[in-house]
């Protein structure tokens, strides 16, 4: 049994056994010929501690516990040690200057200890956001469903550590990024604030969030992303990077004030959705061959229209991918790039518009242009004239399907005399979540389906596109599988529909025709309409017609 006074001596004997431990050092850093440091007197930076993995500080008993722009701070236990000489000479040509410093034991231990306190996850000023490989890799080995994504996320809000709100996002991006998230939802509400997913193009529920939770969260966010702390009364955009396996992926953020709170929205521009080869878009093989027969002429305008999220720039993308080569100059105007490719990409800002950058562009000698979007006269005048003058050029519109394209250049100001020598071919395309292959149920079409499938289908002009069994139908599987997570639906594919330049649409332009009349003149070339191209790939498997009828009007054909 230790007494009141054992105790009190223990305690003594233990506090001169640190200070000549401590004295020890200081005599030793003389020696050396280093600086002495006390980390119990001493703020350790975080930033700095992570420089160095723990398991690596444990092995050469060292820890960084100060960074100053490239200048670090060292502490060592034996200066002479080769492991530490070895650490330096490391630390100094990955371009830090590193200052070392001689401590003792119990400063290393304290040291160390801190480490204890690090999130996986670190951010900068300069708005990059890392996630370790090894957390990611753990994170990807955890989450299957977004159940796994709401424990985890509960875990970290229970935490109730400094490091906490670090974590929770930490965690939310990371689970995005795992289950091909394109957009996070942040929604304040009166008690909770909910966090939502969009899935394949659809609004998923994850979990809610207290308003105090959130409020921090949100901080983190705003500071991430460049914004202004302190105004919480108006819209706000701003951009920051997640740094996962080495890669960049680009987060933008938009803040909308709300009656309960600010609400935010996370668009996440991951280079790894968006590279999808020409061939797997979902382009029926016939349309596929005659596009890639468009995208090698010298000259033209080929151009996607559809609304936002449609899968436009990534149709984009696809295309400067099938030209790109050595002997062809590409440029770029985007906003924003969302996809690094070998050629010379511009992004548009605050005094670089589409238009500014078009015509910088044309003084840059390309063979090639793409343009983000045509939003103006100025932009589809400048872009229409780049066709006609021996380059080739791809671009977006907003219009509902492909016949508007002409209506809307129109409206734009684009006289309908050049619209036949300017434009190659004019498409429009939604997305459609893909069934799971792996959990997908058969089921007979209702008399009313039968009816939109046979009304459809008899205007196919090209009946080989058809399916020989037209009384079949998919649906997802209620709770899903394993495969899609729980969903039923993995993935999304393109539906689509073209108009390519003719003599019967020339002939049809000088009327300036409404978008009925250019498709009417278009049906001869036999290319399916969105509709029609949908009930196909519903026939076959490859969607429900659940979620054609949610992406597409079914009833109006």
């Amino acid at each position: 049994m230790v007494t009141f006074g054992d105790a009190e001596q223990e305690k003594r004997i233990e506090f001169l056994k640190k200070r000549e431990e401590e004295e020890l050092a200081q005599v030793l850093s003389r020696k050396y010929g280093v600086e002495y440091v006390d980390l119990s007197l001493v703020a350790i930076n975080t930033d700095a501690l992570r420089i160095l993995p723990e398991a690596r500080a444990k092995e050469t008993e060292a820890v960084v516990f100060g960074m100053v722009g490239k200048k670090l701070s060292l502490a060592v236990r034996a200066p002479e040690n080769p492991k530490v000489k070895a650490l330096a000479q490391e630390l100094s040509e990955r371009g830090y200057v590193v200052t070392v410093f001689m401590c003792s034991q119990e400063s290393l231990q304290r040291g160390w200890a801190r480490y204890a306190d690090l999130s996986y996850a670190t951010e900068s000023k300069a708005g990059v956001f890392e996630i370790s490989n090894e957390e990611i890799e753990k994170l990807l080995a955890e989450v299957k469903t977004l159940g796994d994504i709401s424990k985890l996320i509960q875990e970290a809000v229970e935490m109730k550590r400094a490091y906490r709100i670090t974590r929770i996002l930490e965690v939310i991006l990371a689970g995005g990024l795992s289950m091909s998230a394109s957009d996070v939802h942040f929604e304040p509400e009166e008690i909770e604030v909910h966090l939502r997913y969009r899935l394949d193009g659809v609004l998923v529920d994850v979990l809610s969030l207290d308003h105090e939770t959130y409020r921090l969260v949100l901080s983190r966010m705003k500071l991430l992303s460049g914004m202004k702390l302190n105004i919480t009364g108006e819209a706000q955009d701003g951009r920051f990077s997640i740094k996962v396996r080495g890669d960049e992926i680009e987060l933008r953020a938009s803040v909308l004030p709300g009656n309960y709170g600010e609400t935010v929205v996370l668009r996440i521009l991951n280079p790894q959705s968006i590279a999808v080869p020409l061939q797997e878009l979902g382009f029926e093989p016939k349309l596929l061959a005659r596009l890639q027969q468009e995208v090698v002429r010298p000259n033209g305008m080929i151009l996607t229209t559809g609304p936002t999220g449609s899968g436009k720039t990534t149709t984009l993308y696809a295309f400067l991918r099938q030209v790109n080569n050595p002997g062809t100059k590409i440029i770029t105007i985007e906003d924003p790039i969302e996809y690094h490719l070998p050629i010379v990409q511009t992004q548009v800002e605050k005094n670089y518009s589409f238009a500014e950058g078009l015509r910088s562009a044309l003084r840059a000698d390309p063979d090639i242009i793409m343009v983000g979007e045509i939003r103006d006269n100025e932009v589809a005048a400048t872009a229409i004239n780049a066709a006609l003058t021996g380059h080739l050029v791809f671009s977006t519109l907003h219009t509902n399907n492909a016949a508007g394209t002409f209506p809307r250049l129109i409206d734009l100001g684009v006289s309908e005399k050049v619209l036949s020598s300017a434009i190659n071919v004019a498409m429009a395309q939604r997305l459609v979540r893909k069934l799971c292959q792996n959990c997908k149920v058969k089921r007979a079409p209702t008399e009313a389906e039968q009816k939109i499938i046979d009304t459809t289908l008899a205007e196919v002009v090209d009946k080989t596109l058809v399916p020989q069994t037209v009384h079949e139908l998919y649906d997802a599987k209620p709770d899903g599988c394993d495969v899609c997570g729980g969903r039923g639906y993995k993935g999304r594919v393109g539906i689509f529909e073209a108009i390519f330049m003719d003599s019967a649409i020339e002939e049809m332009l000088r009327t300036k025709p409404s978008e009925r009349e250019i498709a009417q003149a278009a049906k001869p070339q036999s290319i399916p309409t969105m509709q029609q191209d949908g009930i196909i790939k519903a026939l076959r498997g490859v969607t429900s017609l659940d979620e054609l009828m949610r992406v597409i009007d079914l009833q109006a054909r």
